[in-house]
């Protein structure tokens, strides 16, 4: 079996593995840098919200920093295309945020994704939203502040700007958890993720990692929240490297960075050996 790849099972075994068993990891342990040898190997799996970019206080308030934009344009090349953002925004959001890169991604936590190829790829949701659509709309209505935001092939029930609401909003979500084994409910920074239970950003890696560009490389997934503990086990069993983003929390992740400044400038480092790498070859 090659050394970055599933263990028997595969896909059919990843909700059987670790992802609910967080492991604690010190403070300020950043993950190491490639070497200029290494670092050709590696494919990059980021999350994008609290990862790439700062949370704003809506979706739509976020911004693309120029120093992110052209750090993206130099790494994606630079990995024979092995990149991929995995988020839960959905791709339609993600291409009208980052314009013209035309990266591979994974948008609504795998519900849908687009290769390196640029092939669109859909899960089916079995009617699991459309179930759940009128309890949450009439949540939101009565909660002034709190959004619905429609994905497409998930949902997401945000109160950052109802702070106040969190604990109704808890309470009301965990009905759903508590009664249906077909639902995934993600606990993100002040957003409920609402999905159907069969697909994940773990999936998702999983998926990309079966297929060139990405297939034989060691991967690498970066993210901030609860939402992206899926991912980790995941790369962990592909011995690859797995980085929670901020401070405090409990992760499967082997490491750690302090939040987005760090990221940038520990990927302005993995571009940094990649571009060493490339003069070394030529």
């Amino acid at each position: 079996m090659p050394r970055h790849a599933l263990a028997p099972g595969g896909l059919a075994d990843l909700h059987e593995t670790a992802w609910l068993r967080p492991i604690h990891v010190p403070e300020k342990s950043p993950p190491p840098l490639p070497d200029s040898e290494d670092a050709p190997g590696w494919a990059l799996f980021l999350d994008v919200d609290g990862t790439l970019l700062q949370i704003a206080e809506t979706p739509g308030a976020v911004e693309v920093s120029a120093r992110l934009r052209d750090l993206l344009e130099r790494l994606e090349p630079a990995l024979g295309g092995a990149l991929a953002l995995i988020s839960g925004r959905s791709i339609a959001n993600l291409d009208r945020l980052f314009g013209s890169l035309g990266l591979a991604v994974a948008g609504q936590h795998g519900m849908e994704r687009r290769d390196a190829a640029g092939g669109m790829h859909h899960a089916e949701d079995d009617g699991v939203l459309e179930s759940l659509r009128g309890p949450l709309e009439a949540f939101a209505e009565v909660h002034p502040g709190v959004v619905l935001e429609d994905k497409g092939r998930s949902m997401g029930l945000h109160y950052r700007q109802a702070p106040e609401a969190e604990n109704a909003a808890r309470a009301f979500i965990r009905q759903f958890a508590e009664k249906r084994d077909d639902v995934n409910i993600l606990d993100g920074r002040m957003i409920f993720d609402i999905k159907p239970a069969h697909v994940d950003k773990g999936t998702a890696i999983a998926t990309f990692m079966l297929a060139p560009p990405f297939a034989g490389c060691r991967p690498v997934f970066i993210g901030d929240d609860a939402t992206d503990e899926q991912g980790f086990p995941v790369v962990n069993e592909m011995d690859g490297i797995s980085v929670r983003v901020g401070d405090g929390a409990e992760t499967a992740a082997t490491y750690r960075l302090m939040g987005v400044d760090a990221v940038l400038d520990w990927l302005t480092g993995v571009a940094d050996a990649l571009d060493a790498a490339g003069e070394g070859a030529a």
